[in-house]
């Protein structure tokens, strides 16, 4: 009942926050200079009364507020609009879309944890010897190099290098999974190896604290096995502040995902993003930010509640 009662006031706590969310995407697309009329009927040459039709037609000379409140009206009901240039729903593209970046971003999520892990709780049973301080290193470098400088390399590397990874393309997994781990391995890595950088150091300066508690000497002294304290209660306990941490850099995967998605050509939200902006599609890029934004929000969402489950100590704060 706990677990639920919080569920619901971080549901409740987050209607103003999307609100906020949609309100901003909607005043930066309004500000744009792009001129959706031009956009949409640019190619035909058009004259000045048939600029003004097509505004009036879609409702482009109605007050803010009012436009605002349609735009508000048509999501609450899953409407996206439609694109300017190829008269289609934006949702159907966000549907053919979403689900590669979200294939990206979990593929990116699950190689970050595990390298995060490991390497953080081996730096910290080594602390200050040479383990520790090559894994410090090293995850300083990773924290400093961003994801597509990464991606160049690997790229260079393994791809043109190794020849071991196609260089761009997608292939879907219905039609082959080897084809499909293929394409997405260089991508995931490269988007992963700063978010594993960053988690690294997180979860080793969360050990090191637990690690100096009185309750682990207490442990020690009385007999029980390094392997059954350190993953029992350490690992637990040091897990708390590094799962808060998550929810953020999920939020950069999802970014880092619209730079990674057209460095490999892979049809995504990034790579349809990047093309609405280029064409002047307003629809389209109001479709995609708050989809990702939406996605952002659930995220953190989840890791909140997932917080509350394995640290007691927030239900007493909640």
């Amino acid at each position: 009942m706990i677990v639920l009662r919080i569920l619901l006031g971080r549901i409740l706590s987050l209607v103003p926050l999307l609100l906020g969310v949609t309100l901003f995407v909607f005043v930066v697309m309004r500000f744009s200079p792009v001129d959706q009329a031009v956009a949409a009927l640019g190619d035909t040459n058009p004259t000045d009364a048939q600029l003004e039709q097509f505004r009036r037609e879609n409702g482009l000379l109605d007050p803010w507020p009012v436009q605002y409140g349609r735009f508000i009206w048509q999501l609450l009901h899953g409407d996206f609009g439609n694109s300017v240039i190829t008269k289609q729903p934006v949702g159907a593209t966000i549907t053919t879309a979403l689900p590669l970046t979200v294939q990206l971003t979990l593929m990116g999520l699950v190689i970050a944890i595990v390298l995060g892990l490991l390497f953080g709780i081996i730096s910290a049973l080594y602390r200050d010897r040479w383990p520790d301080q090559l894994i410090r290193v090293v995850s300083l470098a990773g924290v400093a190099a961003p994801a597509f400088w990464i991606a160049l390399l690997l790229v260079q590397w393994l791809a043109v290098g190794q020849g071991l990874f196609p260089t761009s393309g997608y292939v879907s997994p219905q039609d082959s999974l080897g084809g499909w781990l293929n394409s997405m391995t260089l991508p995931a890595v490269a988007l992963a190896l700063p978010v594993a950088a960053q988690l690294t150091r997180i979860i080793r300066t969360s050990m090191v604290e637990e690690l100096d508690k009185d309750y682990v000497r207490t442990a020690r002294g009385g007999g029980l096995p390094p392997v059954v304290v350190v993953g029992r209660n350490v690992l637990r306990n040091a897990l708390v502040n590094p799962l808060t941490v998550l929810g953020l850099r999920v939020g950069y995967l999802l970014g880092g995902a619209v730079v990674i998605e057209t460095m490999f050509a892979l049809p995504g939200m990034g790579q349809n993003m990047i093309q609405a902006v280029g064409d002047g599609d307003t629809a389209k890029v109001q479709g995609f930010v708050i989809t990702i934004a939406f996605m952002f929000v659930l995220v953190n969402l989840i890791v909140d509640i997932l917080s509350v489950i394995v640290d007691p100590r927030l239900r007493s704060h909640s």
